[in-house]
């Protein structure tokens, strides 16, 4: 007599490494997906036109050696740094913005992005598209709420720091901003006007700032689109961040603090506790007369 679940758990058998295998396909895609929104759509779209890297749309139909894409996809630079002619061209029709190898990326992870990538280009309108702002035009209240959010005198809702912590751009007076960053003059320019400007502040990629913003992104039309309308802004009136004035700025007000403090010491001092015996000796009062 056979066993009653013998009949059972040869297909049960049979089918564990498929489900296996589909769940594992499953998580590689959500991860791939998750990788590339945190670190590729501040540059690219998957269908939605060019922003500071090419639309990424059928891109193993315009370059069907997949190593290559690979490669270049692991460490664009060593292509670049090759002289690779395909990279050159990139190169060139980025206007000279190199790409810059992102954090964490192996092979692996460049050919699970591939995959996603095909995967994305063959449906109708792909999650990738771009980030979506109004395309109004910008008027005066847009450009003095970005200053705002800019300056950090209106809060992220997400509670991201602010932009002036680590960045300068023309037209701060006082202590200007902050050297960590560059300076955000040209950067509507830079990074595509509106469309890529809006997409790259939607995730920012860069090592500094993608650590800040992951888990505090901004909001595409509340914050998103004011900071875009003051980098237009700033861009049309050209120039670049006078630092000189802030770090004089700076060497005053720091020279002028200590000043006061020292006389703020000063004025402690003299009132210290000075001696008990000797005084009492010379016959001297509180006041140190006789």
């Amino acid at each position: 007599m056979r066993p009653h679940g013998i009949g059972f758990l040869r297909p049960a058998a049979f089918l564990a490494p498929v489900v296996l295998i589909f769940v594992s396909a499953r998580a590689q895609s959500q991860d791939a997906a998750a990788f590339f929104k945190q670190n590729c759509t501040s540059c690219h779209t998957i269908g939605g036109g060019r922003l500071v890297g090419p639309d990424l749309k059928g891109v193993a139909q315009r370059q069907p050696d997949r190593k290559w894409l690979v490669d270049f996809i692991s460490d664009p630079n060593s292509k670049l740094d090759a002289g690779d002619p395909y990279a050159a061209k990139l190169l060139g029709e980025a206007r000279g913005a190199r790409m810059n190898k992102v954090a964490g990326i192996n092979q692996t992870i460049a050919d699970s992005l591939l995959v996603l990538i095909d995967a994305e280009s063959r449906l109708a309108k792909s999650q990738f598209a771009g980030t979506q702002i109004s395309d109004r035009p910008f008027t005066g209240q847009d450009i003095a709420n970005g200053r705002n959010i800019f300056l950090g005198q209106t809060r992220l809702a997400a509670g991201g720091a602010a932009c002036v912590s680590c960045h300068s751009i023309v037209g701060l007076r006082s202590l200007g901003g902050g050297r960590l960053g560059p300076d955000l003059t040209k950067a509507f320019e830079r990074l595509g006007g509106r469309k890529g400007l809006a997409t790259w502040l939607s995730a920012p990629p860069t090592l500094t700032m993608n650590p800040v913003f992951r888990n505090t992104p901004l909001d595409a039309n509340a914050e998103i689109l004011p900071l875009v309308a003051f980098f237009q802004d700033a861009a049309q009136r050209g120039g670049v961040a006078d630092t000189s004035t802030s770090m004089f700025n700076f060497l005053l007000l720091g020279l002028g603090g200590t000043v006061v403090l020292l006389i703020l010491f000063d004025l402690f001092w003299l009132k210290r506790f000075r001696a008990v015996r000797k005084p009492m000796l010379l016959g001297l009062d509180v006041g140190g007369h006789k």
